[in-house]
């Protein structure tokens, strides 16, 4: 990668096709199958590409095409229209698919990156509108036959194309510019954006050219990506090997080429086609779509907080580090959780929220992680953490203990409160109690004690912990170090 890095520059653009969070199909009412459907199950006349079949337009893919060019700042035209782009592969019935050309829904936008501490701003080409095709499946038999099945539960569902400008210069830009946008996706909710679902993809266009030089290399599409990571393992591995084919006097091909994962290699696939091989062509059978300023505004009225905002909020709002704000808006599901419980304290100074946050990015996410669940998918509420953040500020519960009541909060969707006072867990109060528990630690560590008569501190500290695990925790560290001192002292 060094003679990259010094003597060549990479230019890489993206095409994302992401499917759309809709009930139905792009072009007919088939409901839009789940992971669990089988195959062939969701098909009418329409996906199937017979003959005289008309298609009708799905306006919630339309509109959601619309939120998501507004999101990434895009110009949204008054009118838009479908296209024929014609081919012929086993996976598309009719021979063609109805796409977006030269009028897409949403142009000339762009999306803000961070990569390094460094903020980049990468412009957006379009955002257009498109059915998905079938999906071909290759299998190989026992005795050795290899045959193509084809499953049309994917064709016709409603996909979205962004795409790119060729503004990226990194694997490492590339794989910032993925995660952005998948979030964006997610918060708006126009898709759940799970390249390992299938229900997002993408297509890096890659070229090098020397530095310096303003015109752009020969450029090669890398297909078959299922992954962020495999998206950045592609493209440096075809940066590596275009600069190889250069630097031995070689010319690079322009073409498609299939991400192998298993030999992490790419692989000639086809001679990249042209726009004029699709020979595309209004589709007859669609009208013009009018996209009014007036609709526009009831899009952008709908539209949630997008995660750049939410973390500046949170971090003036709410005093927040950088940190906090940016792992918390991750998701918008966790933002919604940590705001909820934070609005559930009335005159918050800060403090509570710190403390939210600290429970949202650090316990909850390591079990919700661990369980492999989303945050709104646990049983705890955002009133039950709430309620625990009370128990810990009214001194009831130490914060040992509440990361024991927290896991049984998760295992069982139990209030804090009543598994505080079922299981004994609440702060031992009284003086008395504690005063045997910790005559009974000074009986049984007389090394410890000896120790601290001769000045040495860590002693008192190995005395309070064995308190604590005597108390389970139940009694508070200053009464515990109050009375050792008082008795110790008494003894000297």
């Amino acid at each position: 990668m060094t003679l990259t890095a010094v003597r060549y520059e990479t230019v890489i653009g993206l095409e994302v096709h992401a499917q759309l969070l809709t009930q139905s199909k792009m072009f007919c009412a088939c409901p839009t199958p789940s992971l669990e459907s089988s195959p062939n199950s969701t098909v009418c006349q329409i996906c199937l590409g017979m003959p005289g079949v008309l298609p009708a337009i799905n306006k919630r893919a339309v509109e959601l095409t619309i939120m998501t060019g507004l999101a990434l700042n895009c110009k949204i035209p008054e009118e838009a229209k479908f296209d024929r782009k014609n081919y012929h592969y086993p996976d598309l019935m009719k021979g063609y698919q109805i796409s977006q050309y030269d009028l897409p829904l949403c142009k000339d936008g762009w999306l803000e990156l961070e990569v390094d501490g460094q903020k980049k701003r990468v412009g957006i080409t379009r955002v257009h509108l498109e059915e998905d095709t079938a999906r071909s499946q290759h299998v190989t038999n026992q005795a050795g036959e290899s045959y193509s099945l084809v499953d049309v539960n994917r064709s016709g569902l409603a996909l979205m194309e962004i795409v790119s400008e060729p503004a990226l210069r990194s694997a490492e830009e590339a794989r910032a510019y993925l995660t952005k946008l998948r979030q964006v996706l997610r918060y708006i909710g126009a898709s759940r954006a799970n390249m390992e679902e299938g229900n997002m993809r993408c297509e890096p266009n890659v070229s090098v050219r020397p530095l310096g030089e303003t015109t752009f290399g020969q450029k090669v599409e890398l297909k078959n990506i299922n992954s962020i990571r495999h998206a950045y393992d592609a493209i440096r591995y075809e940066v590596e090997r275009q600069t190889k084919v250069i630097e031995t006097g070689g010319r690079v091909v322009q073409e498609t080429r299939g991400w192998r994962e298993d030999t992490h290699q790419s692989v000639p696939q086809r001679t990249k086609e042209f726009a004029d091989d699709y020979r595309y062509f209004p589709e007859p059978d669609l009208p013009i779509l009018v996209v009014t300023r007036k609709w526009v505004d009831q899009i952008q009225s709908r539209m949630p907080e997008l995660p750049d905002a939410k973390r500046r909020r949170f971090t003036g709002q709410y005093g927040l580090s950088e940190y906090d704000a940016r792992v918390l808006t991750e998701s918008r599901a966790r933002a919604d959780f940590f705001e909820e419980a934070v609005g559930l304290t009335a005159g918050d100074d800060g403090k509570r929220a710190k403390a939210a946050a600290n429970w949202v990015n650090g316990d909850f996410a390591r079990l919700v992680n661990a369980a492999g669940v989303e945050i709104a998918e646990s049983r705890v509420t955002a009133k039950a953490l709430s309620e625990l953040l009370d128990l810990i500020e009214s001194g009831m519960i130490s914060g040992k203990t509440a990361k024991d009541v927290f896991e049984t909060m998760f295992e069982t969707g139990r209030a804090p409160g009543e598994i505080v006072r079922e299981s004994g867990l609440g702060q031992m109060e009284s003086a008395d109690e504690l005063g045997a528990a910790i005559d009974s630690i000074i009986a049984d560590s007389p090394k410890a004690v000896e120790d601290y008569k001769r000045g040495k501190e860590a002693a008192l500290q190995f005395l309070l912990g064995r308190v604590m695990r005597e108390t389970k925790g139940r009694a508070r560290p200053e009464l515990i170090i109050l009375q050792l001192k008082e008795k110790l002292h008494g003894k000297a």
